[in-house]
């Protein structure tokens, strides 16, 4: 099939991240929703997985606490996650569910926490980059455990769209307590965690630069396709910088366990439709080996 089209033979399964940057756009989010809703009307399932960093900050601003970042990561301590808690499952989730309502989508918001889709246990402190030497402790930000599917597939079955926040709740073996600690967990990680359990056939990653790009500045030397092969080497090459070589090496992480493609493009109008019609077109796609 030419023009870097990617066929399946069922309906695609595609998880859809993006963060609160675009949420906060009410023109970007609507488009962005009115071209999940056209694709879905053509049988694609969507999870569509949401951050929320600038409400945080936000929220945590307004209420006179200074949002804590090591080396780019957030640091939650008890007051933080009750802003997380208050904006991801509140604020941010309404707000989506309401745009995806606006475009014609049954859409359903879900909490990592509901049913225990999303397992996770505390992170212990560890030396991360531009963290210095010493190990940090990111407080309640959890390392998945498991991804469990099953209430997704069933709001599939009954024809909803599941707008996933990325809060996560502790194994139900942990220690009896009168309630299972939440988590708070990077968007990036939850979505490419549950696109590879639901074996997705595309991992959609919207970003602020519409895919990786030869120079970080020139959105004209976008490269449409690396397998994992190249983006390493473009990594090694310094090709692939800054925030973008987490984003790329943990989607590449994911490839292996069942992910057919993981795309990275940026949030204008046009840009989903045109990855989900054709690989590439718009955004940069990874695939393995």
């Amino acid at each position: 099939m030419s023009g870097g089209q990617m066929a399946t033979t069922t309906a695609p399964v595609a998880v859809l991240k993006f963060g609160g940057e675009v949420v906060a756009d009410a023109s970007a989010l609507a488009a962005v929703m009115a071209e999940v809703a056209a694709l879905t009307r053509g049988g694609w399932r969507f999870v569509l997985c949401h951050g929320g960093g600038p409400q945080a900050n936000a929220l945590q601003q307004q209420l006179g606490l200074e949002p804590v970042k090591v080396g780019g990561r957030r640091v939650t301590d008890e007051p933080t996650l009750r802003i997380m808690k208050m904006v991801l499952a509140g604020q941010v989730s309404v707000d989506v569910v309401a745009a995806a309502a606006a475009a014609g989508l049954s859409a359903v918001g879900v909490s990592g926490v509901s049913a225990g889709v999303v397992t996770a246990r505390r992170r212990p402190p560890k030396v991360v980059s531009g963290g210095g030497a010493e190990p940090v402790d990111f407080g309640f930000v959890g390392d998945i455990v498991e991804i469990r599917p099953d209430l997704l597939r069933h709001l599939w079955a009954g024809g909803f769209t599941p707008v996933l926040n990325t809060l996560a709740i502790e194994p139900a073996d942990a220690a009896e307590k009168p309630a299972l600690q939440v988590f708070n967990i990077n968007a990036d990680t939850v979505s490419s965690a549950v696109a590879a359990a639901l074996a997705a056939d595309h991992l959609f990653l919207m970003t602020g630069v519409p895919g990786v790009l030869r120079d970080k500045d020139d959105p004209s030397t976008r490269i449409p396709h690396l397998d994992a092969k190249a983006a390493r080497q473009a990594i090694a090459d310094g090709v692939i910088v800054g925030g973008m070589i987490p984003k790329v090496e943990e989607a590449l992480g994911y490839l292996s366990q069942g992910i057919r493609a993981v795309h990275i493009l940026g949030a204008t109008a046009g840009a989903l439709a045109g990855e989900a019609r054709s690989a590439g077109a718009s955004g940069t796609v990874l695939t393995g080996p």
